[in-house]
Protein backbone atom coordinates (compact mmCIF):
# COMPACT_ATOMS: atom_id res chain seq x y z
CA UNK A 1 0.00 0.00 0.00
CA UNK A 2 1.26 3.46 -0.90
CA UNK A 3 2.08 5.75 2.04
CA UNK A 4 3.03 9.40 2.34
CA UNK A 5 6.58 8.32 3.23
CA UNK A 6 6.95 6.04 0.22
CA UNK A 7 5.57 8.69 -2.16
CA UNK A 8 7.61 11.62 -0.86
CA UNK A 9 10.83 9.60 -1.08
CA UNK A 10 10.34 9.49 -4.87
CA UNK A 11 10.90 13.27 -5.05
CA UNK A 12 14.22 14.82 -5.97
CA UNK A 13 15.60 16.31 -2.74
CA UNK A 14 16.55 19.90 -2.00
CA UNK A 15 18.61 20.88 1.05
CA UNK A 16 18.56 23.89 3.36
CA UNK A 17 21.74 25.33 1.87
CA UNK A 18 19.87 25.59 -1.47
CA UNK A 19 16.79 27.34 -0.04
CA UNK A 20 18.03 30.95 0.13
CA UNK A 21 16.24 31.96 -3.09
CA UNK A 22 12.86 30.69 -1.85
CA UNK A 23 12.82 31.87 1.77
CA UNK A 24 9.96 34.22 0.82
CA UNK A 25 9.77 35.91 4.23
CA UNK A 26 7.60 38.54 2.55
CA UNK A 27 5.02 36.86 0.36
CA UNK A 28 1.47 36.06 -0.70
CA UNK A 29 0.02 32.93 0.94
CA UNK A 30 -2.76 30.88 -0.65
CA UNK A 31 -4.19 28.03 1.43
CA UNK A 32 -6.09 24.89 0.53
CA UNK A 33 -7.52 22.01 2.60
CA UNK A 34 -8.11 18.38 1.66
CA UNK A 35 -7.88 14.81 3.00
CA UNK A 36 -4.74 12.73 3.51
CA UNK A 37 -5.99 10.21 0.95
CA UNK A 38 -6.07 13.06 -1.59
CA UNK A 39 -2.49 13.95 -0.70
CA UNK A 40 -1.48 10.42 -1.65
CA UNK A 41 -3.06 10.97 -5.07
CA UNK A 42 -1.46 14.38 -5.53
CA UNK A 43 2.13 13.57 -4.58
CA UNK A 44 3.00 11.49 -7.70
CA UNK A 45 1.68 14.34 -9.87
CA UNK A 46 3.60 17.01 -7.93
CA UNK A 47 6.88 15.09 -8.12
CA UNK A 48 7.21 16.14 -11.76
CA UNK A 49 7.38 19.86 -10.89
CA UNK A 50 8.70 20.06 -7.32
CA UNK A 51 11.67 19.01 -5.21
CA UNK A 52 11.18 18.06 -1.55
CA UNK A 53 13.16 19.58 1.30
CA UNK A 54 15.29 17.03 3.11
CA UNK A 55 16.46 18.04 6.58
CA UNK A 56 18.25 15.91 9.15
CA UNK A 57 17.74 12.90 6.88
CA UNK A 58 13.96 13.17 6.52
CA UNK A 59 11.46 14.70 4.11
CA UNK A 60 8.69 14.42 6.76
CA UNK A 61 9.99 16.56 9.65
CA UNK A 62 8.00 17.29 12.81
CA UNK A 63 7.13 20.77 14.06
CA UNK A 64 5.89 21.96 17.45
CA UNK A 65 4.55 25.45 18.15
CA UNK A 66 3.51 27.44 21.20
CA UNK A 67 1.17 30.32 20.32
CA UNK A 68 0.68 33.53 22.28
CA UNK A 69 -2.11 36.06 22.61
CA UNK A 70 -3.23 38.59 25.18
CA UNK A 71 -6.07 38.26 27.71
CA UNK A 72 -8.57 39.56 25.17
CA UNK A 73 -7.40 37.20 22.39
CA UNK A 74 -6.68 40.22 20.23
CA UNK A 75 -4.78 38.29 17.55
CA UNK A 76 -7.65 35.83 17.16
CA UNK A 77 -10.31 38.54 17.13
CA UNK A 78 -8.42 40.58 14.54
CA UNK A 79 -8.32 37.56 12.25
CA UNK A 80 -11.99 36.73 12.86
CA UNK A 81 -13.05 40.31 12.18
CA UNK A 82 -11.12 40.41 8.91
CA UNK A 83 -8.70 43.11 10.02
CA UNK A 84 -6.27 43.79 7.20
CA UNK A 85 -3.36 44.60 9.52
CA UNK A 86 -2.89 41.81 12.05
CA UNK A 87 -0.28 39.72 13.85
CA UNK A 88 0.47 36.21 15.04
CA UNK A 89 3.15 35.30 17.61
CA UNK A 90 4.59 31.87 18.30
CA UNK A 91 7.68 29.92 19.28
CA UNK A 92 8.27 27.16 16.77
CA UNK A 93 10.49 24.14 17.32
CA UNK A 94 12.01 22.31 14.37
CA UNK A 95 12.04 18.96 16.14
CA UNK A 96 14.68 17.02 14.19
CA UNK A 97 17.08 19.98 14.32
CA UNK A 98 16.14 20.91 17.92
CA UNK A 99 16.08 24.60 16.92
CA UNK A 100 13.58 27.13 18.34
CA UNK A 101 12.54 30.44 16.77
CA UNK A 102 10.38 33.21 18.17
CA UNK A 103 8.34 34.19 15.11
CA UNK A 104 6.05 37.12 14.36
CA UNK A 105 3.84 36.97 11.28
CA UNK A 106 2.45 40.32 10.17
CA UNK A 107 -0.42 40.21 7.69
CA UNK A 108 -0.98 43.51 5.90
CA UNK A 109 -2.82 44.27 2.65
CA UNK A 110 -2.88 40.58 1.75
CA UNK A 111 0.87 40.03 2.20
CA UNK A 112 2.59 38.07 4.96
CA UNK A 113 5.82 39.41 6.46
CA UNK A 114 7.56 36.96 8.81
CA UNK A 115 10.31 38.02 11.23
CA UNK A 116 12.06 35.67 13.63
CA UNK A 117 14.93 35.31 16.07
CA UNK A 118 16.56 32.27 17.61
CA UNK A 119 15.43 31.51 21.12
CA UNK A 120 16.16 28.86 23.73
CA UNK A 121 13.44 26.28 24.09
CA UNK A 122 9.80 27.14 24.76
CA UNK A 123 9.35 29.96 27.26
CA UNK A 124 6.95 32.75 28.27
CA UNK A 125 8.76 35.60 26.45
CA UNK A 126 10.05 37.30 29.57
CA UNK A 127 13.75 37.75 28.77
CA UNK A 128 15.07 41.08 27.47
CA UNK A 129 16.05 39.83 24.00
CA UNK A 130 12.55 38.57 23.29
CA UNK A 131 10.86 41.61 24.84
CA UNK A 132 12.96 43.93 22.67
CA UNK A 133 12.07 41.92 19.55
CA UNK A 134 8.35 42.03 20.38
CA UNK A 135 8.40 45.77 21.02
CA UNK A 136 10.20 46.42 17.71
CA UNK A 137 7.75 44.39 15.65
CA UNK A 138 4.31 44.68 17.25
CA UNK A 139 1.85 47.56 17.10
CA UNK A 140 0.14 48.31 20.44
CA UNK A 141 2.14 45.60 22.18
CA UNK A 142 0.35 44.10 25.19
CA UNK A 143 1.41 41.44 27.66
CA UNK A 144 1.27 38.09 25.91
CA UNK A 145 0.67 34.67 27.41
CA UNK A 146 0.78 31.11 26.04
CA UNK A 147 -2.63 30.12 24.68
CA UNK A 148 -2.15 26.92 22.67
CA UNK A 149 0.25 24.15 21.68
CA UNK A 150 0.28 22.76 18.15
CA UNK A 151 2.15 19.91 16.47
CA UNK A 152 2.21 18.53 12.94
CA UNK A 153 4.36 17.03 10.21
CA UNK A 154 5.27 19.04 7.14
CA UNK A 155 6.30 18.37 3.57
CA UNK A 156 8.06 21.37 2.01
CA UNK A 157 8.14 21.42 -1.78
CA UNK A 158 10.11 23.83 -3.96
CA UNK A 159 9.05 24.43 -7.54
CA UNK A 160 11.63 23.52 -10.20
CA UNK A 161 10.56 26.23 -12.63
CA UNK A 162 9.52 29.26 -10.56
CA UNK A 163 10.15 30.97 -7.25
CA UNK A 164 7.53 29.35 -5.04
CA UNK A 165 7.34 27.10 -2.03
CA UNK A 166 4.53 24.76 -1.04
CA UNK A 167 4.03 23.39 2.47
CA UNK A 168 1.75 20.44 3.19
CA UNK A 169 0.88 20.04 6.88
CA UNK A 170 -0.73 16.86 8.22
CA UNK A 171 -1.17 14.91 11.47
CA UNK A 172 -2.28 18.25 12.95
CA UNK A 173 -2.91 18.32 16.71
CA UNK A 174 -3.72 21.03 19.27
CA UNK A 175 -3.71 21.02 23.06
CA UNK A 176 -3.72 23.27 26.10
CA UNK A 177 -3.79 21.80 29.58
CA UNK A 178 -6.08 18.78 29.54
CA UNK A 179 -7.94 19.79 26.38
CA UNK A 180 -6.83 18.16 23.14
CA UNK A 181 -8.07 18.19 19.57
CA UNK A 182 -6.71 16.52 16.45
CA UNK A 183 -7.26 16.85 12.73
CA UNK A 184 -5.31 13.76 11.69
CA UNK A 185 -7.17 13.26 8.42
CA UNK A 186 -6.73 16.86 7.29
CA UNK A 187 -4.00 18.37 5.11
CA UNK A 188 -3.47 22.14 5.07
CA UNK A 189 -1.57 23.23 1.97
CA UNK A 190 -0.02 26.69 1.81
CA UNK A 191 1.34 28.02 -1.46
CA UNK A 192 3.91 30.76 -0.81
CA UNK A 193 4.68 33.12 -3.71
CA UNK A 194 6.17 36.59 -4.10
CA UNK A 195 3.01 37.42 -6.09
CA UNK A 196 -0.03 35.32 -6.92
CA UNK A 197 0.67 33.13 -9.95
CA UNK A 198 -2.23 30.91 -10.96
CA UNK A 199 -0.01 29.15 -13.48
CA UNK A 200 1.69 27.42 -10.56
CA UNK A 201 1.61 23.62 -11.07
CA UNK A 202 -0.05 23.21 -7.67
CA UNK A 203 -2.59 25.97 -8.28
CA UNK A 204 -3.53 24.34 -11.61
CA UNK A 205 -3.87 20.95 -9.89
CA UNK A 206 -6.19 22.40 -7.26
CA UNK A 207 -8.33 24.01 -9.97
CA UNK A 208 -8.53 20.70 -11.85
CA UNK A 209 -9.59 18.92 -8.65
CA UNK A 210 -12.21 21.55 -7.83
CA UNK A 211 -10.47 22.53 -4.57
CA UNK A 212 -10.86 26.23 -3.91
CA UNK A 213 -8.50 28.45 -1.89
CA UNK A 214 -9.38 28.41 1.79
CA UNK A 215 -8.70 31.05 4.46
CA UNK A 216 -8.34 29.96 8.06
CA UNK A 217 -5.12 29.65 10.05
CA UNK A 218 -4.11 26.68 12.17
CA UNK A 219 -3.98 29.09 15.09
CA UNK A 220 -7.64 30.00 14.64
CA UNK A 221 -8.65 26.37 14.09
CA UNK A 222 -6.92 25.29 17.27
CA UNK A 223 -8.13 28.23 19.35
CA UNK A 224 -11.75 27.43 18.50
CA UNK A 225 -11.21 23.73 19.24
CA UNK A 226 -9.57 24.48 22.59
CA UNK A 227 -11.63 27.42 23.88
CA UNK A 228 -14.98 27.15 22.10
CA UNK A 229 -17.86 29.60 22.18
CA UNK A 230 -17.60 30.22 25.91
CA UNK A 231 -14.43 32.24 25.32
CA UNK A 232 -14.31 33.10 21.62
CA UNK A 233 -16.75 34.50 19.11
CA UNK A 234 -16.29 32.75 15.77
CA UNK A 235 -19.51 33.23 13.80
CA UNK A 236 -17.62 34.14 10.63
CA UNK A 237 -15.66 30.89 10.77
CA UNK A 238 -18.57 28.47 11.29
CA UNK A 239 -19.06 27.60 7.62
CA UNK A 240 -15.34 26.92 7.26
CA UNK A 241 -15.30 24.80 10.41
CA UNK A 242 -18.16 22.68 9.07
CA UNK A 243 -16.08 22.10 5.97
CA UNK A 244 -13.01 21.17 8.05
CA UNK A 245 -14.98 18.77 10.22
CA UNK A 246 -16.41 17.15 7.10
CA UNK A 247 -12.86 16.53 5.89
CA UNK A 248 -11.76 15.42 9.35
CA UNK A 249 -14.27 12.58 9.47
CA UNK A 250 -14.38 11.75 5.76
CA UNK A 251 -13.27 8.26 4.78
Amino acid sequence: MSTIKSEIEKFDPIFLREMADVNLMNRIDTKFAFRQKDLLRFLPILSQDYRSLKVEGTMLPHYESLYFDDNRFTFFRDHHNGKGDRFKVRIRKYVESNIHFLEIKHKKKGRTDKRRILTENFNELQNQKEQDFLHRQLINFNQLKPTMWNSFQRITLVCKSSKERLTLDFNIQFHMGEIKSDFDNLVIAELKQSNVDRNSPFYRLMKKEGIRPYRLSKYCMGSIAIYGQETLKFNRFKKKLLFLNKLKYAS
